[in-house]
């Protein structure tokens, strides 16, 4: 792979009621601790400390609004994870892509050798 996998991004967006939360800020445009709680089966505070998390590796970023924050989804971040993501994929389909080849060998000489003792 080219690109240095951002640990901390990828570990950030492992859980999935941080996923959930950039779902919701993605569909809603942006949200605050406490109109994401409403739609989640956590606390105000722990939906706060997830967006400190996501806000700390740079999905998320906040402005003041009243009492509040209110949070936004970094979209060039957003991308920089997408656009990892896909390389991590496509890395992957190499490595299968010759375990497979490993493997059909493997298999053929299996075959053969079967097919020889068989003759035999």
């Amino acid at each position: 792979m080219s690109a240095m996998v951002d640990d901390d991004l990828w570990s950030a967006v492992g859980d999935p009621t941080r996923r959930r939360m950039l779902d919701l800020l993605l569909s809603e445009g942006s949200g605050t601790a406490t109109s994401l709680s409403d739609h989640l089966p956590v606390t105000r505070q722990a939906v706060a400390k997830h967006l400190a998390v996501l806000d700390r590796v740079g999905l998320v970023h906040a402005t003041a609004a009243g009492r509040e924050k209110q949070f936004r989804v970094d979209q060039a971040q957003l991308a920089r994870a997408v656009a990892q993501l896909a390389e991590v994929g496509a890395a992957w389909d190499s490595r299968l892509r010759s375990i497979k080849r490993i493997a059909e060998t493997i298999q053929r000489g299996k075959d053969a050798k079967h097919e020889t003792e068989q003759k035999q």
